[in-house]
């Protein structure tokens, strides 16, 4: 059933896992209120390697790591070489945590098909650094040609509230990352997602099953709809887009996530393009 979702189109076909919910970080619009003070709540690299492993006969042909941030976790690395050769593998990341001890755990990365996704949402350092935290950019802009020289591919992440209202900065950052050798297919622009820490704060667009495009989600609580799916709001884990509790094995939160969308009426679809 799945496999015939993904196979259409109707479900992503990348399967994302939630490493864990802290975070060296306190952006302002986090979905997950993540932040160095809060439960870890690890899925652990036993499961995200069970459930990397189930994938491919599923149907899956890409996975999506994120967090909380998943480098502050010491075997991530380790984890992301396991899981690229499985399946091509994006981990979603600060940028902020790569010293050169970890600079070399990245290392073996690089024959693998395995990008670091690194959040950076202006071109100035003080507007990026208001919603993310103090030189939050100087570390970004210094971590993304350290680890293109160990050969890791980078991509670019931006996140804002209005991705239209500002196409000159906008323009301006894709010249700063084409600098870094970044080049445009590798820059993600996204709204802020308005669940989570943006939702506490005012921020961003309404996201709920509608506008949110099917990629099943698994975390130490369970398997959601989407990666914007497991959010907390004023230290609760919210619920409604939650499939089930059990993620193994995977088939079955696979299957009630087809059966979630097999469900909806034709042209039930008002997706804001989060990637």
């Amino acid at each position: 059933m799945i496999a015939e979702a993904i196979a259409s189109g109707a479900v992503s076909g990348r399967l994302w896992l939630y490493a864990n919910y802290h975070c060296n970080l306190r952006c302002t619009y986090c979905l997950t209120e993540s932040a160095p003070g809060v439960a870890r709540r690890e899925l652990g690299e036993e499961r995200a390697m069970a459930a990397a492993r189930e994938a491919p006969e599923l149907g899956f042909d890409a996975i999506g790591v994120t967090g909380g941030e998943p480098f502050v976790l010491d075997y991530m690395p380790r984890l992301l070489a396991g899981l690229g050769r499985e399946l091509p593998t994006v981990v979603l990341s600060n940028g902020t945590a790569f010293n050169e001890r970890r600079l070399r755990a990245m290392e073996p990365l690089a024959d693998l098909p395995v990008h670091v996704q690194v959040s950076l949402d202006h071109a100035e350092p003080r507007e990026n650094d208001a919603m993310r935290g103090p030189g939050n950019f100087a570390r970004v802009v210094d971590a993304i040609p350290r680890l293109r020289e160990r050969g890791v591919g980078v991509r670019i992440s931006t996140t804002l509230e209005d991705p239209d209202a500002d196409p000159e900065g906008l323009e301006r950052l894709c010249e700063l990352h084409r600098s870094l050798g970044v080049p445009d297919e590798d820059h993600v622009v996204r709204p802020v997602v308005r669940r989570g820490r943006a939702s506490t704060n005012g921020l961003g667009l309404r996201a709920g099953l509608e506008e949110l495009d099917p990629e099943l989600t698994v975390t130490a609580d369970g398997a959601f709809y989407s990666p914007a799916g497991p959010t907390v709001t004023a230290g609760a884990l919210d619920t409604d887009l939650l499939l089930t509790r059990v993620t193994s094995p995977l088939a079955r939160p696979a299957e009630a996530l087809a059966r979630v969308v097999a469900g909806r009426p034709a042209g039930d679809d008002a997706s804001i393009g989060v990637r």
